[in-house]
């Protein structure tokens, strides 16, 4: 999936500042907390040099959080760095060590229902062939894969389900890692199958636990794959 910059004009706000941001949770998508140092501030917007804290890319919902305890409002990436918007100016300054909290609950609900909807993809796709993908969208509720397709899913339906609840019990890993082009690009692998993928994963599929899979159609010739936990 081609990324498309929504914020053009934001690495205008810090010219001449050659940072990075650090993004702890490819090493592990399960930490709740770490500390930063601040590289930029300008009004309510603030990076720092490592983080925790998700901003919404291919399809994954922003995670929700605080910075030094003052609620984060938007998360958004600007080329390799995250840029946070907070819900008010923060009293820190640039050089500051800040900690960032992210909502734990959230954080796992969305780790499973990403790695499960690369899942039913994958099942899906091995019973009815490559088909176009047209959306895709996981937040802490659900996980979704829009599809040009003119046929419909409910007959392979429960076969899905069944092959899904198998590699559950099957406790089958899951690994994600740097691109070998291009370290800040990310590759989901597991069971055989892989995929371009910067979010955050379970390390394997007994984490995940139960999930449903739903169908809806969602106009001519699409079909929508839903993924929820049980």
């Amino acid at each position: 999936m081609t990324a498309i910059n929504l914020y053009p004009n934001t690495e205008s706000l810090y010219m001449g500042v050659d940072t990075m941001t650090k993004k702890l949770y490819h090493q592990d998508p399960h930490q709740e907390e770490c500390t930063a140092k601040v590289t930029n501030i300008n009004s309510n917007d603030v990076e720092v040099d490592q983080t925790i804290f998700f901003a919404f890319a291919g399809g994954q919902a922003s995670d929700t959080g605080t910075i030094n305890n003052i609620p984060v409002t938007e998360a958004k990436k600007a080329g390799k760095n995250i840029i946070y918007t907070l819900e008010e100016t923060p009293p820190f300054a640039v050089g500051d060590t800040v900690t960032i909290q992210v909502d734990k609950e959230k954080r796992e609900r969305i780790i499973k229902l990403h790695s499960a909807i690369h899942f039913a993809y994958f099942l899906l796709t091995e019973k009815i062939g490559q088909q176009k993908l047209i959306g895709s969208n996981v937040t802490d509720q659900k996980a979704r894969a829009d599809f040009a397709y003119d046929g419909s899913f409910a007959e392979i339906l429960p076969e899905l389900q069944e092959q899904f609840n198998e590699l559950i019990k099957k406790n089958v890993p899951v690994r994600t890692f740097p691109s070998d082009s291009d370290p800040e690009k990310r590759i989901w692998e597991s069971h055989g199958w892989t995929c371009p993928c910067g979010g955050t994963h379970v390390a394997s599929t007994g984490e995940i636990g139960s999930v449903i899979l739903k169908r809806k159609t969602i106009g001519a010739g699409k079909e929508r794959l839903e993924v929820r936990l049980a």
